[in-house]
């Protein structure tokens, strides 16, 4: 196991202090911003940090919630639901800064990657900040409409499960036909007998351990890539 050392960060944001939680490996490859599930900044999302850093990725996770964290669904859909998305993209491009900033990013790319609800505002981050290298959606929102996507700079890659209720296949699928007619980067793939959130084993009905071991490898294979 790599040194990694964690940290708090505080994020000025406008009039505002955000809060973020920081993995730093000795030597950083590049940088990666991790963007919460609408559960918040929880334990899990800390770890996804430490396993980037652990693979020489400087990873910084966002507070979102304002210190906030949901244990139960009725309680992380109402605070999804209070998130406003123009605060949220304020939030993480003060993120972006704070990992462009860094010394010993210096000269190296940053990419940015969610899951859930993070997922669907990785996508939008990534149509807003030119400075992002990578985007990895695990199982987001997605948009399909031409006109949104033609602002993408950055690759795609796309983590979903064919038995998604909240993500259908035919909209993943019309996604990835619009990001190719418009000539974007965009790698799509598609879990057999997955289900919403099947990478985190906290979801412990669809939890599919295989499918997030792949999902993983391929997560890896996509930013050595593009970031580094």
């Amino acid at each position: 196991m790599r040194d990694i050392k964690e940290q708090e960060v505080v994020l000025q944001v406008g009039s505002e202090r955000v809060r973020a939680y920081a993995a730093l490996p000795a030597k950083p490859r590049g940088g990666m911003l991790l963007i919460h599930e609408w559960w918040g900044l929880n334990d899990w999302i800390k770890e996804q940090a430490r396993r980037f850093a652990q693979e020489n990725y400087l990873a910084l996770a966002v507070d979102l919630y304002r210190g906030k964290v949901a244990t139960d669904p009725e309680v992380a859909h109402e605070l999804s639901r209070a998130l406003p998305e123009d605060r949220a993209m304020r939030d993480l491009k003060a993120g972006v800064d704070w990992l462009t900033k860094r010394p010993e990013l210096r000269g190296k790319k940053v990419g940015a990657i969610g899951w859930c609800m993070g997922g669907g505002l990785a996508l939008s981050l990534a149509l807003q900040e030119p400075r992002l290298s990578a985007c990895v959606i695990y199982y987001g929102r997605l948009l399909t409409d031409e006109a949104n996507l033609r602002n993408l700079r950055c690759p795609v890659l796309g983590i979903f499960g064919d038995q998604d209720r909240g993500i259908p296949v035919e909209s993943v699928r019309q996604f990835e036909a619009t990001l190719k007619k418009l000539g974007k980067q965009v790698e799509i793939h598609l879990f057999q007998g997955a289900g919403h959130a099947f990478a985190n084993p906290n979801n412990r009905r669809g939890y599919n351990a295989r499918a997030a071991e792949e999902a993983w490898r391929l997560t890896l294979k996509f930013l050595e890539r593009w970031i580094g």
